[in-house]
Formats: structure tokens, C-alpha cells, sequence
């Protein structure tokens, strides 16, 4: 008997890191990362489920800017590369450790990157947004996507036709890619304010995600909290997050990565070998990085680390998910006996998809695994919050989403605060410009087109969140200010040409161009809001 539903959630982004003029930027690394430990490792894990007809239901939101350097020809040969530059780096180790305790982990990695490869390549041919894609069609998967760039929406609520671009210029992108528009969407942050659904809707989505309190301070209040969507007096379908399934695996204290058997992700001999010895891993000259060897596992919370047990890693990760399925069994049956008369309870679980291979390496192995534990309990399904609208149209009826966000203190905190509250004047400010030329372009307005989109282009990647998330937090914190500025810049630029009825410089306009290529169906009348 089923009596209750959970619905996986992972979100997929990386801000729009390209600089075709180099191809030593670490900055880049972040998509080649992630490809090599987490995409193409969760591809795996289902391509096994599929292959023993092990059914799993899953929503994945690709944001609009990954999708981009996903497709991006370029971006594709360095990831190749990189995977290529894995797999020299593991035969030099397997040599290197020969006879040490630490040799079966080297054997471990060269057998993986090569299997990897070989799904990338031989497979996929490099396309990965073609194999997710598959998966969706098989019913795996429901994709979904999230803001153009991943913009802060709470922080343009005065600027409404920024957040219409934001929403409409994701929506088209995903359509053209995908061939259908997203049922759901993945609000940046899952930051959410009063208003935001008007656009949304306009765009023909049908539900999002809130943290917890956007649900539990909704007015009038949900009987079942973050339980079942609500739906706003406009008529769309808020799901809100369970906050004990996050902390089973976010947190770091008490979540499974935090077990002592799993791969410590600091411990890496990118900080340890001679820089020939890495090869083209080592990073820029004088710059160490990580390069994905790491032999130690978590251990404990000392820096003494053990040597990383393969064997004792798999069998953890089984016990995990087995643990996590009947956890929600457990906590839809408590829910379904407190909250009696109302629809099952749905257990939205999300989490950064990145979480799953990068930060824990053996999150694709636990996705698995979940999938495998599934299939053996009755008490829930996993389903997606479209199958559950589906099911349970009704939810909790009509209520008002209170102003929320999942970052610290569970507001606009992270995002707007001492570190990088100064960038919103300067981005406010080119929207307001922005909004102005494509109302009145000005004289030969039809010419300057494509300096326009340009223009769009470079307001759309000033905006992204992850600027001010790293000003933040303090990691690459030059490499977002040189972002924004550079972005801001060459959106002042062409502005400056187009007010003056001319196309910018022609060399340097068509490198912006080459480098800054996204959103090629962009119509700068976007930001033209009705």
C-alpha cells in the first residue's frame, strides 16, 4: 500500500564560463568537473537501472546556461581533453604507486575515467543534453528549467521586466533545445517573492520549488505544510522542501557524506605531486588545483585521514539509501496518520545536483541504490511534482507563498549583504537602460538588432546569481568581480553605439560575439515588459 510519495529533485547549474582567447582558465575546470564526476556518473548509474529494467522517477532542472556550454562545441573538445588528461595522469599513478598500499585506488580511477570516456565518446558523442534527453523519454526523468542565468528574481522584483526576460529567455531556451516547454521551474535560490508567479505563468509553467517557510508562512497557513503543494491565487503550483530528508544528505555534520568511509574531497595530489608529474592537471603554472585523485577517505574530523576502501565505500552507500527509503516510509506514515483527510503526503527532497559525485563522490552510486531500495518497499513512490499534480490536483486549495529563499537565514541575506550589495546599483541601473532601448531603440533600430541581443546577452550574464554567491562566500572572489565588470562594461558599450545610431566597433564587437555566444534566438524586445 502506498502511503505517500517522495519527489527527487536535483538541480543542475554552473554560471557561463567560456574564454575562447585561453584555455588554461581554472575557472573552466568547474564544467569539466562536473561533467566528469557527476554527469557522466549519474548517466551511468541510469544506464545500468535501464538496462535491468529498474524503473526511478526523478526531476532533473538543467539551467539555461549549463545547457549552453553543455552544447558548445568548444567547451565539449576541452572536456574531452580534460577526461583525456585524467586518464594519462591515472596511468602515470598506477606507475607511481606500484607496490603501495595506494595502488588498487589508482587502479580504480584509470578503470573509471576509462569507462567514462568511453560513454562519453562512444555513446554519446559528446552530447550530453541528448542522453538526458533519452532518459526523459524513457521516463526516468522530468526536466525542467530554471532563470535565463540564474538571476537572484527577488533582487529585480522593481524591475519587472528583468525578471520577465530572466523567465521568458530560459523558457525559449529550453523549448528550442527540447522541443516542449518546461512544466516546472526551478527559481534561482528557490528565491520567491509575492508577484514573481505572473511571469511565470505568462510563460506557461506550471509549478516551483520554495524552501520550507515559503509554504509554512503561506497565508492562510497549509494544514499540511511543505507536504502537498498549494496553489497562489494566480494559479500556480508551489512545492515547499522537506527540511529532514535535506539534512540527511546536506549536512555536514550529520548528513551520509559526512561517513568515515566515504572519499575525502580536500586530501588531492593536485596539492601534493610535482607539477610534471600532473601534466596538463597541474593548472596554470604557480597555481595548484585539484585534479580528482584523492586516495584518503573522510575518516574523521582530524586532518590524519585513512587510505579510501573502495569496497567499504560501496557497501556504506548501500546501506545509506536502504536507510533513506525507509526514513520516508517511516515519515509518510507518521504524516499520513497526523495529517488525516487531506491528499498523501509528497516528501520533496532537492538538492544540488553537483552535490552527487563532486562534493560526494559517491552520491551517483546512492542514487542508484535508492532507486534499487525503491522497488523493494510499498509505503512510497517515487514520483515528480507533475505526476503528483496529476494524482492530487487539489493539493492544500489556495494560499499565498510567503517571501523566502533556501540561502542563509532563509532570505535575501546571502545575496544582497555587505560583500556585494554595491553590485545591484550598477546591475539596476543597466536594466533601466536596457528596458529604455528596447522600448525606444532609437534611429535604425531594425540595423542595430544584433548589437542589441549583444547587449541583452551581456545584462543577462551580469545578472547571474553566482556573482554575488561568491563575492559571498569568498571563493574566486576576483573572478567575479571581473565578470560582472566585464559584462556591465560591454553592455555600456554597445548601448553607447546604439544610442548614437551606430554598430559598435566591428573587431572587438564581433570577439564579444565569439566569446559570449548563448541565447542565439534572443530578441532584445524581451525586455520590452507589456
Amino acid at each position: 500500500m502506498t502511503l505517500g510519495y517522495v519527489a527527487l529533485v536535483l538541480h543542475a547549474h554552473l554560471p557561463f564560463v567560456r574564454h575562447p582567447d585561453r584555455d588554461d582558465y581554472l575557472e573552466e575546470r568547474w564544467l569539466q568537473e562536473a561533467v566528469c564526476e557527476c554527469y557522466l556518473p549519474l548517466l551511468q548509474s541510469l544506464e545500468r537501472l535501464r538496462a535491468e529494467q529498474i524503473p526511478f522517477r526523478f526531476t532533473l532542472s538543467i539551467s539555461p546556461t549549463l545547457m549552453a556550454m553543455l552544447d558548445d562545441p568548444l567547451l565539449r573538445r576541452r572536456t574531452l581533453r580534460y577526461l583525456d588528461a585524467g586518464i594519462d595522469l591515472a596511468d602515470r599513478e598506477v606507475r607511481y604507486t606500484r607496490g603501495t598500499p595506494v595502488e588498487p585506488v589508482a587502479h580504480f580511477y584509470r578503470h573509471r575515467l576509462r569507462s567514462l570516456r568511453r560513454l562519453y565518446v562512444d555513446s554519446y558523442r559528446g552530447d550530453l543534453l541528448g542522453a538526458v534527453h533519452d532518459f526523459a523519454r524513457s521516463g526516468y526523468i522530468d526536466l525542467i528549467t530554471c532563470a535565463a542565468t540564474h538571476s537572484f528574481l527577488p533582487a529585480y522584483q522593481e524591475q519587472p521586466a528583468v525578471v520577465r526576460a530572466q523567465v521568458q529567455v530560459a523558457v525559449q531556451a529550453f523549448q528550442a533545445r527540447f522541443g516542449h516547454p518546461p512544466r516546472g521551474f526551478w527559481l534561482p535560490e528557490c528565491g520567491y517573492y509575492p508577484g514573481v508567479e505572473r511571469f511565470l505563468l505568462e510563460a506557461g509553467v506550471q509549478f516551483v520549488f520554495l524552501e520550507t517557510h515559503g509554504l509554512t508562512h503561506a497565508r492562510p497557513r497549509p494544514p499540511m505544510g511543505p507536504y502537498a503543494h498549494i496553489w497562489t491565487p494566480q494559479g500556480l503550483a508551489v512545492f515547499g522542501r522537506d527540511p529532514l530528508s535535506s539534512k540527511q544528505v546536506w549536512s555536514s555534520h550529520e548528513g551520509y557524506p559526512g561517513d568515515s568511509a566515504y572519499r575525502d574531497f580536500y586530501r588531492d595530489i593536485g596539492f601534493e605531486r610535482e607539477a610534471a608529474h600532473l601534466g596538463v592537471l597541474a593548472g596554470p603554472a604557480g597555481v595548484r588545483s585539484f585534479t580528482g585523485f584523492k586516495y584518503h577517505r573522510v575518516t574523521g574530523p582530524t586532518d590524519q585521514k585513512e587510505l579510501y576502501d573502495r569496497w567499504a565505500a560501496e557497501q556504506t552507500v548501500v546501506r545509506h539509501a536502504a536507510h533513506f527509503v525507509r526514513s520516508r516510509v517511516a515519515q509518510v506514515a507518521e504524516l499520513r496518520g497526523i495529517l488525516p483527510g487531506g491528499p498523501p503526503p509528497l516528501v520533496v527532497a532537492p538538492y544540488d545536483a553537483e552535490l552527487f559525485g563532486h562534493w560526494w563522490f559517491e552520491g551517483p552510486d546512492f542514487l542508484e541504490h535508492l532507486a534499487r531500495a525503491a522497488i523493494q518497499v510499498d509505503g512510497v513512490r517515487f514520483v515528480t511534482p507533475g505526476d503528483y499534480i496529476d494524482m492530487h490536483g487539489q493539493g492544500q486549495g489556495v494560499a499565498e507563498p510567503g517571501y523566502s529563499s533556501w540561502g542563509d537565514r532563509g532570505y535575501a541575506d546571502f545575496w544582497v549583504d555587505g560583500e556585494n550589495h554595491w553590485l545591484y546599483r550598477h546591475l539596476h541601473a543597466a536594466g533601466r537602460s536596457m528596458q529604455r532601448l528596447a522600448r525606444e531603440p532609437g534611429p535604425g533600430a531594425q540595423g542595430l538588432a544584433r548589437a542589441l541581443n549583444q547587449a541583452a546577452r551581456e545584462l543577462l550574464l551580469a545578472q547571474a546569481s553566482d556573482w554575488a554567491f561568491i563575492l559571498r562566500s569568498g571563493t574566486a572572489t576576483d573572478y567575479a568581480h571581473r565578470r560582472v565588470q566585464q559584462h556591465l562594461t560591454r553592455f555600456h558599450r554597445i548601448a553607447h553605439a546604439v544610442g548614437q545610431g551606430e554598430m559598435p566597433d566591428s573587431s572587438w564587437f564581433a570577439a564579444v560575439e565569439a566569446a559570449d555566444n548563448l541565447f542565439p534566438h534572443l530578441d532584445y524586445r524581451v525586455f520590452n515588459e507589456h
